[in-house]
């Protein structure tokens, strides 16, 4: 005879079993993804780092079947997403953006390292090459590069740039071209750059050193002023303004990427799977128009490739952050 307790025992093992199938296929890599995957931004909406993570991860639903949901995490430069990136399951259901901000230029400007981009990451895949682009709020007496810079070095500390926040690259940016110029500017720091450039409009600060992707709206819009680019060549979509490499300012002339990982440890047919995924979204036509329209281009890489972009880029920033003396925060 069985008992009622007996039957209960029964009862809850029966419906484990049933459960087992779905949940053990949940966290297999041969059945991901099976619920909605987060991929965290590590800075405020509005910026490059969002538009490109928004524009793929509207695109992967339709090739691996779940929603990827963006969610941003902004704070230090893009330290605090990444950081919490970093401490969750390596199970493939949190992504991250992995940027050269976040993942090269500010692990090398902070005394303490809250995480290690190439330790505590598994890289997926580059997403996108991404032009930098100088901009000023409209109302600054200079038209062009050169009366920029006349009028800057005419006023030290007159003038204020915006950044993403402390250690990031548009804030490292503008430190560079402060130590290859001669220049001084104030730094304002914000929690993105999104926020940093509606103050730019306003005229509640003067300068950005951003990204093609955030600023070009408003650039068309005339809302604020482009005076370089940092591209191998003048832009398609700005053919007036100079390059840095023109300007005789190689140094500032390099492009960023923007990318995405996982945390460390991630199962390897995750990765090829997501890394597969990724290259379906960016090959489509209009993913990549997408992008190109921001002023960026699509740049699909293997993992391997990615990580060892990471770990270049790491090397050369340490460097940068030592020759241009920048006191660590």
């Amino acid at each position: 005879m069985i008992t009622t307790t007996r039957r209960r025992v029964l009862a809850v093992t029966g419906a484990l079993l049933a459960l087992w199938p779905a949940a053990a296929m949940a966290g297999s890599p041969d059945g991901y993804p099976q619920r909605p995957v987060q991929v965290i931004v590590p800075y405020a909406p509005g910026g490059t780092t969002d538009i490109i993570a928004r524009i793929v991860a509207q695109k992967l639903p339709s090739v691996l079947g779940q929603p990827f949901v963006v969610l941003n995490k902004p704070g230090a430069g893009g330290a605090v997403g990444s950081e919490f990136a970093a401490k969750q399951p390596a199970d493939g259901y949190t992504l991250v953006m992995a940027v050269e901000s976040s993942h090269a230029v500010n692990p090398n400007v902070y005394k303490e390292k809250r995480y290690d981009p190439v330790k505590d990451f598994t890289p997926i895949s580059n997403l996108a090459d991404v032009p930098n682009v100088l901009v000023v709020n409209p109302s600054l007496p200079a038209k062009d590069f050169a009366a920029f810079l006349a009028e800057i070095k005419a006023n030290p500390g007159k003038y204020n740039f915006g950044s993403s926040g402390y250690g990031g690259l548009s804030h490292m940016n503008g430190e560079l071209f402060m130590s290859v110029t001669g220049a001084k500017l104030q730094h304002i720091p914000y929690k993105g750059l999104g926020p940093a450039l509606a103050d730019l409009m306003t005229g509640q600060i003067s300068v950005v050193f951003d990204n093609i992707p955030s600023s070009a709206p408003f650039i068309a819009a005339g809302k604020i002023r482009p005076l370089a680019v940092a591209a191998p060549k003048r832009l398609d979509i700005l053919p007036d303004v100079p390059t840095y490499k023109e300007l005789g300012l190689e140094a500032m002339n390099n492009p960023s990427w923007f990318g995405i990982a996982a945390p460390a440890g991630t199962p390897a047919p995750i990765v090829d799977k997501l890394n597969a995924a990724i290259r379906t979204a960016l090959a489509d036509p209009e993913v990549a128009a997408a992008i190109e329209k921001q002023g960026a281009f699509p740049a699909w890489t293997t993992p391997q490739a990615f990580g060892d972009l990471i770990a270049k880029q790491n090397a050369s920033w340490a460097k940068i952050v030592e020759d241009i003396k920048f006191e660590k925060l």
